[in-house]
């Protein structure tokens, strides 16, 4: 390039600024700075050392980067803020080192053993299923793809993020861990005694399941839900965290839904069962269309999420009404 061939033959700064604001975009650079600054040797150097910096990001990173780069130059992005809904979720992925969930309709995990037993209203559970259709069962797998009310006629204990037919074939993607990793612990023992204050508590160990743009069975659109739940104790004191990103869709085609919505039929349902009949929670909605607002209903102030003690029956602030249908925005507490 005609640029780096003047740079071999040595410094000469108007000559050099002729040459390298030939190239777009630098012209841009060196009209709106060479204007402010004046014709001054220090300013034309200034000048030059920006479009120079300009000319080095197009040549390394390409042009989405740079194009971002000029923009916070000319003053265009003055702030970028993460989005609210991004610390919603907890860190989750393959780099977390999360297992994942074969492409299978109405499949499972493989059979999870806790390294840390889970106490569930009296009992502690030592294995565990991620089940594709929005459920973590003790000790069996789950594969119904309709969702039923709580409390179950036959006693399965599990807890429900969002029970209702996913087809992880069609999209999505479905990851789980295990982990003691002090960051996530130190931030989920934040939460816990932030909604929670009168119940001391450290967590010493927590799963987190995270259901990623999950499609629905049948599905004729690209509709996705994302969603999550976190399982977390001491070894005495139990709770559930369930986190609502983003839901598009409330049912699948088998279960009575749209194909092209993934709306009416059946709905998806939100909740946990203990399997004694007597300690479940529906989330208000659960099997109704208002399901779909769940993303900004909470029990704890937090617009998507939803928390409990488990250990034994301990309901905070739980609403018992259901949310309307369609623009309901308001978060219960």
């Amino acid at each position: 390039m005609r640029v780096i061939r003047r740079l071999r033959m040595g410094w000469e700064p108007h000559f050099f600024a002729a040459e390298l604001t030939s190239v777009p975009p630098f012209s841009l650079f060196w009209g709106s700075f060479h204007s402010e600054i004046g014709t001054k040797p220090e300013g034309e150097f200034v000048c030059l050392f920006v479009c120079l910096f300009v000319f080095t990001v197009f040549a390394g990173i390409g042009m989405k980067s740079s194009f971002v780069f000029l923009l916070l130059m000319s003053g265009v992005v003055v702030n970028i803020e993460p989005t609210p809904e991004a610390a919603l979720l907890y860190p989750y992925g393959l780099d977390k080192g999360d297992s994942k969930n074969p492409k299978l309709d109405d499949g499972t995990s493989k059979r999870v053993v806790l390294s840390v037993p889970f106490s569930f209203y009296g009992k502690e559970y030592e294995t565990l299923y991620v089940n594709n259709n929005g459920v973590i069962s003790f000790d069996t797998p789950v594969k119904q793809y309709t969702p039923d009310p709580f409390p179950l006629a036959d006693g399965r204990p599990f807890v429900a993020p969002y029970w209702g037919d996913v087809d992880n074939v069609l999209g999505g993607e479905i990851f789980y861990r295990q982990t003691t990793d002090p960051a996530l612990l130190k931030l989920i023992t934040q939460h816990i005694n932030q909604y929670f204050p009168s119940i001391p508590f450290t967590a010493t160990w927590a799963f987190v399941a995270t259901w990623d743009h999950v499609a629905y069975y049948d599905s004729r659109s690209n509709k996705g839900n994302t969603f999550q739940a976190a399982l977390t104790t001491n070894t005495k004191t139990s709770f559930v965290i369930l986190n609502y990103k983003d839901i598009q869709w409330t049912t699948g085609v088998a279960s009575g839904g749209d194909p092209k919505t993934g709306l009416g039929g059946t709905p998806a349902h939100a909740g946990f069962n203990s399997g004694d009949e007597t300690n479940y929670y529906n989330i208000p909605g659960s099997r109704t269309d208002a399901i779909i607002n769940i993303t900004t209903t909470s029990n704890v102030n937090v617009p998507g999420r939803w928390v409990f003690q488990v250990n034994e029956l301990e309901l905070i602030g739980v609403p018992t009404e259901v949310p309307h249908a369609a623009a309901d925005k308001r978060c219960w507490l």
